[in-house]
């Protein structure tokens, strides 16, 4: 869908992702908000490196712990990304491991990500929550409103600390959705709420440095 109005898209495979090892699974315990992050900068260099990319239009979307990815982008490395969209993605890890499902294996948690009685500080210093206030760049999040995974506070504390510090957040909320978008009148309605977004806050920078004669071919 977005390819198809005109932009590159990079489907990233960041350290700890499924399909490729055990050791590349573990190589981002107890490390988010860092390494995995970077790869996310290192893809987003790549493309700068193209020649076809405009590297100053280049946001960062995610949905679940994608969505986490792209707010921690926006939080730890605020001059990376043009904008960023988060669906249904955790904002405060420390809150979330204190309240986790149930039926999750809180221990596989922990080792993940770490253990919120032993390690609060390293869970707190990894959530952008606490840091909204480094975010600069606009930020859009889809929220399903009875979510099991990634609760709803999640998402409207994160919403309420960005604009208490100034920044610019676009949220949506669906009240007949859960984690993501099973239905398609909701699944239509988001993603060309996120075109939108995008050409806002993306082609519209694009555009100012053509028209500034910056060396840019667009992508079609």
């Amino acid at each position: 869908y977005l390819v198809n109005h005109g932009y590159v898209v990079l489907g990233l495979n960041y350290r700890g992702s499924f399909g490729f090892g055990k050791e590349f699974f573990r190589a981002d315990h107890r490390k988010h908000g860092r390494e995995p992050l970077l790869d996310c900068i290192a893809a987003k260099e790549y493309l700068a490196r193209t020649g076809y990319v405009d590297p100053s239009a280049i946001g960062i979307i995610g949905a679940s712990f994608g969505g986490y990815m792209a707010l921690a982008a926006l939080a730890f490395h605020p001059e990376e990304f043009a904008a960023g969209v988060n669906i249904c993605g955790v904002s405060d890890l420390l809150s979330f491991a204190r309240n986790l499902p149930r039926y999750w294996d809180a221990q596989r948690f922990y080792e993940k990500l770490g253990d919120p009685v032993r390690e609060e500080e390293l869970l707190r210093s990894i959530s952008p929550f606490f840091y909204a206030d480094r975010i600069t760049k606009p930020v859009m999040i889809l929220q399903g409103a009875t979510d099991p995974r990634c609760p709803r506070e999640q998402s409207d504390e994160m919403v309420a600390a960005i604009r208490s510090s100034g920044g610019e957040v676009e949220y949506l909320i669906y009240d007949d959705e859960a984690h993501g978008f099973r239905k398609r009148k909701n699944a239509i309605h988001a993603y060309e709420a996120i075109l939108n977004f995008l050409d806002r806050h993306l082609k519209a920078v694009q555009c100012f440095n053509q028209r500034s004669n910056h060396a840019i071919t667009r992508f079609r």
